[in-house]
């Protein structure tokens, strides 16, 4: 994984419309970067609908909430709207993020993994789930990113 205190590698990724999106976009504004193996997968959509569920809790904290998997547009679109996500989806099907980020897990898919960016561009905390069945509950990530924002 990435390290705290390391400067957020840009990547350009297309997103469920097929709309190239540069991480440098975000430039001046907090994200969250949330690697996850696949859509349509029960522990991927537990976690994306438990962010779901919770996303003023992200924006209250001026976050932006990107998701990023190795799932094509036309699978994200489909995700995205099936389960109502308020957030962007991005396809990294060749891994160029997964790799940049070092969060490629098993067999090449992207590990259950996300990154806090703060406005400079600079990693404010870095976490991944050894074990890809399960993710972190929204109670334990919120508690991570209060602690890295100091």
């Amino acid at each position: 994984m990435i390290e705290q205190g390391k400067i957020a590698p840009d990547f350009t990724l297309p997103d469920s419309n097929g709309k190239m999106v540069s991480l440098s976009e975000f430039k001046g504004r907090k994200v969250l970067l949330i690697f996850y193996p696949g859509d349509d997968t029960p522990v991927c959509t537990a976690q994306l609908c438990d962010y779901r569920n919770n996303v003023t809790a992200f924006t209250s904290r001026g976050i932006e909430v990107i998701g990023i998997s190795g799932d094509s547009p036309e699978s994200h679109k489909q995700f995205a709207e099936k389960h109502e996500l308020p957030f962007l989806l991005l396809s990294d099907q060749q891994r160029t993020a997964a790799k940049a980020y070092d969060a490629l897990g098993f067999l090449g898919m992207a590990q259950r993994a996300y990154v806090l960016i703060d406005e400079a561009g600079t990693v404010l905390l870095a976490y991944s789930d050894f074990l890809p069945v399960t993710y972190q509950p929204m109670k334990e990530l919120l508690a991570r990113i209060d602690e890295a924002r100091g």
